[in-house]
């Protein structure tokens, strides 16, 4: 409820009880109380003074009211995998509250379209079998049902597949921790989308919690289910950008191909980033597609259903990194020894002479 300042209109002189305020402020302890002692001051100084009781609401300037106005606008929520782990956070109130969420099912419904875009799969009728990695409450499987596709869902939060299940979503429901493995045979899956979800393999829930070694199971055990030249489209909010780096350096040591695609990057809130990832080495006919938006058009609900023609492309590329190379057997050498030395010798070092025996391999003994 709001503050409004009263003005009291007398035959000498009009004043208004906003100028009250100041004093009354320090007193105050809520809004609310603000409010009353205004409308007490106002009524004793109608019955002391000869002053006519017609009051009219202004316009609400409580500075206490402004106050609390700004703060709960610069009130930030904070990241939900930093308050607690998922499948704790997920509780059976907040799996509820998520799934009936009008604003959340549109844009889950809009991100898993664009996710199911970007795998590219053949348009020839076939209904493929697909991976929907967190799939929570089965908002993101919706969608790959609508379009004619049979899918497994993984998700750690017992809440969310409650809820999936009495919603009767279509595709099995498997309860597991991704960062342990998906546990699938090798190359059976056609595709694989993960809403939201891979950004909680990045904090260490548990203290045998280890995020790399965690992304490593995570990314090695997705590839090796994936069919040949099969795509995985993970939508995902990093926190920073060594986020970004890490999940992008586990995913291509497993043998992954391909890039981030940006949606709309000029965007703070409408700005989405997939991971798209080819089951291989990267061919040119399996060019990634291209980002919305990034020559800084506005987002809008036409903007997002055009064609992608008259969009450019927000993609960083990456390619598999090389092996490392092996390391020599026989050890390092006479002439790197000898190097060495030398450059001892060039810093001032007291190094014994060289002799015949100098990086000689010395006899096993007993």
């Amino acid at each position: 409820m709001g503050v409004f300042t009263f003005v009291c209109r007398s035959s000498g002189a009009d004043w208004s009880a906003k100028q009250l305020t100041g004093d009354l402020e320090a007193s105050a302890s809520s809004t609310y109380e603000l409010q009353r002692k205004l409308v007490q001051a106002a009524l004793a100084a109608d019955s002391s003074g000869g002053v006519t009781s017609s009051f009219s609401m202004v316009s609400p300037c409580s500075a206490v009211f402004q106050k609390e106005t700004e703060a709960r606008k610069n009130r930030v929520m904070p990241r939900p995998e930093i308050q607690a782990p998922p499948e704790i956070f997920y509780n059976e109130a907040e799996a509820r509250k998520y799934t009936t969420s009008s604003r959340i099912i549109e844009i889950q419904a809009k991100i898993s379209e664009r996710a199911l875009e970007l795998l590219a799969l053949p348009n020839d009728g076939v209904p493929r079998l697909l991976l929907d990695i967190g799939c929570g409450s089965g908002l993101s499987g919706e969608t790959l049902s609508e379009n004619g596709h049979h899918w497994i869902g993984y998700d750690i939060s017992q809440s969310m597949l409650d809820v999936a299940r009495e919603r009767e979503a279509e595709g099995d429901l498997l309860l597991a921790d991704m960062g342990q493995g998906l546990g699938l045979r090798p190359g059976v899956i056609d595709g694989a989308i993960s809403i939201s979800a891979v950004q909680w393999l990045c904090y260490a829930d548990k203290s045998f919690h280890e995020p790399r070694m965690r992304l490593k199971a995570f990314f090695g055990s997705l590839y090796r289910c994936l069919a040949r030249g099969a795509r995985a489209v993970l939508q995902l909010y990093a926190e920073n950008m060594y986020q970004s780096e890490m999940i992008m350096t586990y995913a291509m040591r497993a043998g992954f191909a391909g890039g981030v695609v940006v949606d709309w990057p000029h965007s703070s809130k409408a700005r989405k980033a997939y991971l798209v990832l080819t089951c291989g080495p990267p061919s040119m006919q399996t060019s990634l597609p291209k980002g919305k938006g990034e020559d800084g058009e506005m987002c809008s609900d036409d903007d997002e259903s055009g064609d992608d023609e008259s969009q450019t492309v927000g993609i960083y590329d990456r390619n598999r990194p090389r092996k490392k190379l092996k390391v020599n057997k026989k050890g390092k050498g006479k002439e790197w020894v000898l190097k060495k030395k030398e450059q001892m010798r060039r810093r001032g070092h007291d190094v014994p002479p060289d002799t015949k025996y100098t990086a000689r391999k010395r006899k096993a003994r007993f």
